[in-house]
């Protein structure tokens, strides 16, 4: 009966979102207050489930998610995006251009959000394909999957950060193991993927593109703009691997541990970024102070989203059905990653998000970690991984592919669809490989 209810519950959910077009954070809630009193949950009780899932939640992931986004508007006001993508383009001879607009997608990608990234650095990829004579697809795609492996594996993105937190990930060892998965990911879903669809040509519509085009004398330097912007990266990942060989008396560890820790990892790059960015660039305060404002209402509804995916996972844990669903799925015989990355996929395919899909998927894997001991980390991953599954019409990210590379559906389904299956399917395959030498 439970699990009918919960079944019925994410039916609903899925329903609202998909069907009926309703907010994602309103249809959260309204599933989550549905369940609640379904289980016999007391009113009361309810509501006070909601607000600790939504507290609880929120906490961390205000402060990572919304230094992230701050740090990506930064990059992309101040040039360094470009400054990135036009160094890369000129560092590396024509036939090697696939893996210029791999690796600019890749840095750009980790700071930016999806949709922001691609905006930015379509117009680039239209300029080279052009330069070059190549097929724009050719160019493209591998662009984009660099894009979407970060948007779907890698903290600050919304998606992996929360997971992390939902998973109680440590986030410097997931980021550690995302970059190894993501580069297999990538090189498949992009430059190997893109050589099999020179057939495939589009011409873009030129009029979707008003992006500013910053001059040299606007931009920050190649070393400043990918330093700024992959600083994260660097203090998270670094810290991770310097600890690995500290021994615990050491007098180093504690200093590791500060700057190793996500959120004060954050609040160092965003003052790094206030003054390479912006003061060392002529800057005012007040033009920092409110590019940053404009950078947290970009994401005040995705916050709102993750906040009611923390309602409807703490509803779980409340009714205590998360654990019998637990219980349940640790007596199928697959591996618990493999389970995170199937019912990230069909929630992916149902829903269309890959955030939702992924931060839905939390509330019902998460009991396999402690009943199977499975690495939380590559948790995090897998369910990243199955969340960028089947990416059909009901996926934003299909018909921005679609829209700007001026293409059919049955051709998007062909490419886009194709592509974000390679990574998925890439990313899960690499989480089990590493799972083996844990």
């Amino acid at each position: 009966m439970q699990i009918a209810i919960v079944l019925i519950g994410i039916f609903f959910l899925i329903l609202f979102i998909a069907y009926f077009k309703l907010n994602t954070f309103i249809s959260f809630i309204i599933v989550s207050l549905g369940l609640g009193l379904a289980f016999g949950i007391p009113a009361q009780e309810v509501s006070s489930a909601i607000q600790k899932g939504i507290g609880g939640t929120l906490g961390f992931l205000v402060i990572i998610l919304g230094c992230g986004a701050m740090l990506g508007k930064m990059v992309a006001d101040s040039g360094a995006a470009q400054k990135i993508a036009d160094s890369m383009i000129k560092i590396f001879p024509n036939k090697y251009v696939q893996w210029a607009v791999v690796l600019t997608g890749f840095i750009v990608g980790i700071p930016l959000f999806y949709s922001v990234g691609f905006v930015i650095l379509l117009p680039l990829v239209f300029t080279v394909a052009a330069r070059t004579k190549l097929p724009l697809l050719y160019i493209g795609l591998p662009m984009l999957a660099a894009l979407s492996v970060t948007h779907g594996y890698l903290p600050p993105h919304p998606a992996p950060s929360a997971l992390a937190e939902s998973f109680g990930a440590d986030i410097g060892l997931t980021l550690l193991y995302g970059l190894i998965v993501a580069i297999p990911a990538i090189i498949l879903g992009g430059p190997l993927f893109a050589r099999t669809l020179k057939k495939y040509n589009p011409t873009p519509l030129k009029t979707l593109f008003s992006g500013k085009k910053f001059t040299e004398e606007e931009m920050p330097s190649l070393s400043t703009s990918v330093l700024t912007a992959l600083l994260p990266v660097i203090l998270l990942a670094g810290s991770t691997v310097i600890k690995l060989f500290l021994s615990e008396d050491s007098f180093i560890l504690p200093f590791m541990n500060f700057i190793g820790d996500p959120v004060i990892a954050m609040i160092i790059t965003i003052l790094v970024a206030m003054y390479t960015l912006g003061i060392a660039r002529g800057k005012t305060m007040a033009d920092i102070s409110e590019s940053l404002l404009d950078a947290t209402k970009d994401i005040a509804m995705i916050l709102l989203i993750i906040a009611g995916a923390g309602a409807l996972k703490e509803i779980l844990i409340v009714s205590e059905v998360s654990n019998y669903i637990g219980e349940i799925l640790q007596g199928i015989p697959v591996s618990p990653l493999i389970l995170a990355w199937g019912i990230a996929s069909i929630i992916r395919f149902c829903v269309g998000s890959a955030t939702v899909a992924g931060l839905t998927s939390a509330g019902i894997v998460a009991p396999l970690i402690p009943l199977t001991g499975a690495d939380p980390a590559l948790m995090v991953l897998a369910t990243g991984a199955g969340s960028l599954m089947f990416s059909h019409v009901n996926d934003t990210g299909f018909w921005l592919f679609k829209e700007y590379f001026n293409m059919s559906v049955k051709d998007t389904l062909k490419t886009w669809s194709v592509m974000e299956m390679i990574v998925s399917i890439s990313g899960i395959i690499g989480v089990l490989i590493i799972n083996q030498f844990l």
